[in-house]
């Protein structure tokens, strides 16, 4: 499947943001003014509208571990039904219509290792991320199943004039999936975006999808913000304070969020793909 920029919009309270993102275009490299949208104008200048990457849609994809779990060297990759290895973050298509988009676990909900994937490395496979070379973890447990977008990356070139002139992150977009299972290290889920929250994270801009696993037997009552506060009360609120205090155990400031401080309103749609 040929895929490049996919524009999608979120209806927020009380303003229009816009959420840059640009695709992956290599097994192991960052992207190269490609991207993905969430907008709200439903056209880019020419400009930036001319490109194309390859999207390898495999819906059979197994993941294959190396490693010991919580060591330096542990990796899980990504394999097709040749064997051969694929990146999660560029092979693995983000939309599979009717709303719905392909998320990609890095950290299974209750656990503390901080797993990622690895940008940098060829195949971009999923580790534990380090500092000074120790293995990192968070100061406890994440309540929901954590992960990313894939084909989606946060452009740190263009400013957000509707969060406080923020810059991307530089990562794929982060997805908190709120379903009642446990997911997996690598575990394929497709699931149903509600909205979203704009965290600041020392400056940086780095979004969270709220989403919900299509498999979860209380998918059909959610579709957006309004939905999780009736159906999963306080969920929102300890999102953001999650995310908000995670790093204040270690020493540092507090995150922020834009937008009023609180999640959209509304989840988020595809509009098109432009290929």
């Amino acid at each position: 499947m040929a895929a490049a920029r996919v524009m999608m919009s979120a209806s927020i309270i009380s303003t229009s943001s816009s959420m840059f993102f640009k695709a992956a275009t290599t097994p192991f490299l960052k992207p190269n003014r490609l991207r993905h949208c969430f907008n709200t104008h439903n056209r880019l200048p020419s400009s930036k509208r001319l490109f194309t990457c390859k999207s390898l849609y495999r819906p059979h994809v197994q993941i294959k571990e190396e490693g010991q779990p919580e060591t330096l060297d542990y990796r899980v990759f990504f394999v097709d039904d040749s064997g051969k290895k694929i990146s999660p973050w560029h092979d693995i298509p983000l939309h599979l219509g009717d709303g719905a988009f392909n998320f990609i676990v890095e950290i299974p909900k209750e656990s503390s290792a901080k797993m990622e994937v690895a940008t940098d490395e060829i195949y971009t496979p999923i580790k534990q991320d380090t500092k000074k070379g120790k293995l990192r973890y968070y100061p406890y447990n994440i309540n929901w199943n954590y992960g990313l977008l894939p084909q989606t990356w946060e452009d740190p070139s263009l400013a957000n004039p509707d969060v406080d002139g923020a810059f991307g992150d530089n990562d794929p977009v982060d997805v908190v999936e709120i379903g009642e299972i446990r997911g997996k290290v690598g575990q394929l889920m497709k699931v149903k975006p509600l909205g979203c929250l704009a965290m600041i994270d020392e400056g940086e801009l780095d979004w969270k999808i709220v989403a919900i696993s299509l498999d979860d037997p209380r998918a059909p009552l959610v579709n957006d913000v309004d939905d999780v506060d009736k159906h999963f009360p306080g969920t929102l609120t300890a999102i953001r304070d999650w995310f908000r205090d995670y790093k204040i155990p270690d020493g540092k400031p507090a995150n922020k969020f834009g937008l009023g401080n609180k999640a959209a309103n509304k989840g988020i749609k595809l509009l098109h793909f432009d290929s």
